[in-house]
């Protein structure tokens, strides 16, 4: 059932910005992240089962690479407004600069959830640390193919 209310919350983020004017879609991008924050602590409690210290050890971290991880959503969020801005007039040099962004935004990603993945690696046994990385990477790829089934493509 959780899985449901986050899909319903991936799908809100996604379509924001059709339905909100700039003033209010900044506070309610807020509200929603702050919302998918709660529902993805929910999912990894309930996929990892953490013992009373592996819980002690990995939250922490976990905080630590949501801090992280918050400013690659904000340039997310600001490469989808920039798309957005640019949609009807793109020209070439704006598509080549858009794509070449979010190729830069995909490595970092990849790039912070395996540096937080060498260090879960170091606070709880690997196959604990695989399993974290594994739900992670399912919950982006679910954000990733909502926003993409929402985000038209170039005319």
């Amino acid at each position: 059932m959780k899985i449901y209310r986050f899909l319903a919350l991936v799908c809100l983020v996604a379509t924001a910005s059709a339905a909100f004017a700039q003033g209010s879609l900044d506070s309610y991008i807020e509200l929603l992240r702050s919302d998918l924050q709660t529902q993805k602590k929910a999912l990894i409690t309930e996929a990892m089962q953490f013992t009373e210290a592996e819980a002690t050890v990995f939250w922490p971290m976990y905080r630590e690479y949501e801090l992280e991880g918050s400013k690659l959503m904000d340039r997310r969020v600001a490469a989808l407004k920039d798309y957005a801005a640019n949609y009807e007039t793109m020209t070439d040099k704006k598509a080549q600069e858009l794509i070449k962004n979010s190729f830069k935004l995909q490595k970092d990603r990849i790039s912070l959830r395996e540096e937080y993945y060498n260090k879960a690696t170091k606070i709880m046994s690997i196959k604990k640390a695989s399993l974290w990385a594994q739900v992670e990477t399912q919950i982006q790829n679910l954000i990733d193919a909502k926003i993409a089934a929402e985000l038209p493509l170039l005319k």
